[in-house]
């Protein structure tokens, strides 16, 4: 494998993983039965930006943006839905 499939590797790798951060968020705002604190204005501006990116991710013919676009975009949906529901 050279630098450039490795690089492309790497991040797809990092595309898949890093939304996944999210799932300890979720689980925190479902535990405690609260998102106080976290900002309505944060997770609603962040969720509107990525939701703005997700057709291009889609069209996009890198199979890294494409990925790491729609794990994004389902999971920090998720956030969204949580944040507001315990809001």
């Amino acid at each position: 494998m050279d630098f450039v499939e490795a690089a492309k590797f790497a991040g797809m790798v990092a595309g898949i993983v890093m939304p996944l951060f999210n799932i300890p968020l979720i689980y925190k705002i479902r535990k405690r039965k609260s998102s106080s604190d976290l900002s309505l204005t944060w997770a609603l501006g962040v969720w509107s930006t990525i939701i703005i990116m997700t057709p291009s991710a889609i069209l996009s013919t890198d199979p890294v943006f494409r990925i790491f676009g729609i794990a994004n975009a389902i999971l920090f949906s998720l956030v969204v839905f949580f944040v507001l529901k315990y809001k």
